[in-house]
């Protein structure tokens, strides 16, 4: 932020005794981890570092200048060595004899891949030319909010020239690439004490012979805007001032909650698309002042904020003075409808002859007035960095406009860099997504054997999920397993009981809130109970009922609310039992639970099938390994009613399958992810026996 108050300047991290032993290429390292770990400083994936050091020739023995830089597509707050591409200095230069003028920069990139030094893969980013022509040996290029508002500023030049003096230069605006690189070395060349450049609408650019003092500039630099704004914007009302106040906490996250299946409904045509919510104080401060339409609708300056949100956000017709969620969600259709004709509109009007394809027109980020601001794109974290991306450009039109007049990107110039060819290369190079990327899952019973491999299964094939247990402490472990083998955008935890109609509709709410909506719904929880019937009380029976009957209704009554809303169709998946269909001596209780299950499935498989929601069963049998079920009682009551020792039990069941062989909880996930995916999208209404052959159980 640029108008925090006294202790917003960034400290000076950098530890001598660290760095005393350190080799020119891991002093780089080191610096870039510095400079990524504060977002004041660059955006996740914004900037780049290097540095020139001299290296041992593999082929000749003798020393080579090599141009270490960060490698396309890397973040140099968590890069790693092998994260760095790099060159040779003589061939970077050498490409100078190449190049043919601006109208063909773009055919240098192709030369790049000539230049590696030692068979390193990474491949060179398109600023490789800005690092490597700029003569000195460390050259750090940031993005922080504090500069790109001084870039950003419609009298930027002499902006800059009032904070820095000689220190820090000027270029205007010139998209990155090779004719920036030549500039910037031009520049150093004709100003030879100059300690860095701000780069018009986009970013900084400093440099020095040492890590250490390349870092210090940059921060020093930094920190002297920062101390600039707040002078000059004491006492100054951001953006116009407040126009309205922002709703509570509980009740902007409940009209998040009902927005955004409804957003995402709308923009998930072609695939799927996860949300985001961010009601931060930066963020409710702009979507509650009265100049945020009108700095909305100018756009983003540097480039890295559009490519991550397009140019403009779309501001949704929410009063909070007044709210009516009925008429916003009525008003929503047409106000994406228009978005999208107005992106077409964009991309006619500037389209070059070989421009690649019109791409996804639908809004990335939404502003909804006294609540926050709401994104979608392809899964959680391109959602979330991309509201840290835009949270970015608040920054920057704050200061910006406190100061002087903000300036969004020119249209032309913003088109030609969101479909430059060589960014369309980029992403045609992506890896295909997996098979359930973009989808969103919950699954009750989360905690437990069957649930966790469940959400494992599909954690690995790309879904985000949310865990739902009553179990807190062992639904807080095994989220914090699955977050840290997985990510933790992918995983969210739920405290549900299942027979509650508000713990089911508030864990719903919630995962609308962390991503969305909802795809696939995994009625997973239960208990066993086994006694005779003389001896079932009351209580035993309706606690099998409320949980195993009543339990997967409730939550199947979300489910559709959900799926229904957001209009993609869906699939749920009732784990079962083999009790449903057969009976077992001493468990009346139970298996008339698990029986109507299988009916309640057969009944939404009818009542879902018009709204393309399709419910499946998976039918397990002893699955004791792993299973919370089988923790208590019941292991001993089922080895009593078959006269076994509870050592045998799992013996016992092996031997009385058809295939001899143990079920696990990762068979059973296995078979969930099939009746989730796409591989069985034109099943419905089916029963799928997990339990290695069991007569009794036979469906026919």
């Amino acid at each position: 932020m640029l108008n925090s108050a006294a202790g917003s300047r960034l400290q000076n991290l950098w530890d001598d005794e660290t760095a005393q032993s350190m080799t020119e290429a891991e002093l780089l390292l080191y610096r870039s981890n510095l400079l990524g770990s504060d977002k004041r400083i660059t955006n996740y994936g914004g900037g780049n570092t290097s540095v020139k050091a001299m290296e041992k020739d593999p082929l000749t023995g003798e020393q080579a200048e090599v141009l270490w830089v960060k490698g396309s597509g890397g973040d140099v707050g968590t890069i790693k060595m092998d994260g760095f591409a790099t060159l040779y200095m003589d061939k970077l230069r050498a490409l100078k004899g190449l190049y043919r003028g601006v109208a063909f920069e773009d055919e240098m990139v192709g030369y790049l891949p000539h230049c590696t030094f030692n068979l390193n893969p990474r491949a060179a980013s398109i600023d490789t030319p800005l690092h490597a022509y700029v003569p000195a040996r460390h050259v750090d290029h940031m993005h922080p909010d504090a500069i790109i508002a001084i870039a950003a500023a419609a009298d930027s030049k002499t902006m800059t020239a009032d904070i820095f003096g000689d220190d820090i230069g000027w270029l205007p605006w010139k998209r990155p690439g090779y004719e920036l690189g030549l500039w910037l070395e031009k520049f150093c060349l004709e100003n030879p004490a100059a300690k860095g450049v701000v780069l018009e609408s986009h970013g900084l650019f400093t440099w020095a012979d040492d890590a250490r003092t390349c870092y210090e500039i940059t921060i020093d630099t930094i920190n002297k805007a920062i101390e600039w704004f707040e002078q000059k914007t004491l006492g100054h009302s951001a953006f116009g001032g407040a126009k309205c106040t922002a709703l509570p906490p509980v009740e902007r996250r409940k009209t998040a909650a009902a927005l955004m299946p409804v957003i995402r409904g709308m923009v998930s045509d072609d695939q799927h698309m996860v949300g985001h919510f961010d009601d931060t104080d930066t963020v409710l401060e702009f979507v509650c002042s009265n100049d945020m339409e009108a700095l909305a609708q100018l756009g983003t300056s540097c480039p890295d904020h559009f490519l991550r949100t397009k140019i403009r956000p779309l501001v949704v017709g929410f009063d909070p003075q007044t709210p009516d969620i009925g008429n916003t969600i009525a008003g929503l259709g047409d106000a994406v409808a228009q978005y999208r004709d107005d992106y077409a509109a964009y991309y006619e009007r500037c389209r070059r002859p070989d421009s690649p394809a019109l791409r996804n027109p639908n809004a990335v980020v939404y502003l909804v007035p006294g609540v926050g601001m709401i994104t979608f794109a392809k899964d959680k974290a391109t959602a979330r960095i991309s509201a840290e991306f835009y949270t970015n450009a608040i920054n920057v039109m704050r200061g910006a406009s406190s100061v002087s007049t903000y300036r969004g990107l020119e249209e032309q110039e913003a088109f030609d860099i969101e479909y430059w060819l060589l960014e369309e290369a980029k992403l045609q190079r992506m890896p295909k997504p997996k098979s359930l990327a973009g989808k969103i899952a919950l699954v009750t019973g989360g905690a437990g054997g069957i649930g966790s491999a469940t959400a494992e299964r599909f954690l690995r094939e790309g879904a985000c999920v949310v865990l739902a247990d009553i179990d807190e402490e062992a639904l807080t472990e095994t989220a914090n397993v699955l977050s840290g083998r997985h990510s933790m955008d992918l995983v969210r935890s739920v405290v549900m009981d299942v027979t509650s109609e508000d713990a089911v509709a508030d864990s719903f709410a919630r995962a609308s809130l962390e991503f969305g909506g909802i795809d696939i719904l995994v009625s997973n929880a239960g208990i066993a109970s086994s006694a005779p019937i003389e001896e079932t009380s009351l209580h035993l029976w309706n606690r099998n009922m409320s949980i195993l009957s009543t339990g997967y209704f409730l939550v199947s009554r979300a489910a559709f609310q959900l799926m229904k809303t957001q209009g993609t169709g869906g699939a749920i998946v009732f784990i079962g039992s083999k009790n449903g269909l057969a009976a077992s001596p001493g468990a009346s209780a139970y298996c008339t639970a698990k029986a109507s299950e299988l009916h309640l499935a057969r009944c939404l498989a009818l009542e879902g099938a018009p709204d393309g929601i399709r419910v499946n069963t998976v039918n397990p049998d002893a699955v004791l390994r792993g299973s919370k079920i089988w923790s208590g009682d019941w292991l001993k009551e089922r080895a009593e009613a078959y006269g076994k020792d509870t050592a045998e039990l799992e013996e016992h069941y092996r031997q009385r399958s058809l295939l001899k062989r143990s079920v696990l909880p990762e068979d059973i996930a296995e078979a969930a992810y099939f009746l989730a995916s796409e591989f069985s999208s034109k099943s419905t209404g089916n029963i799928l026996n997990v339990d290695a052959g069991n007569v009794q159980a036979f469906t026919r």
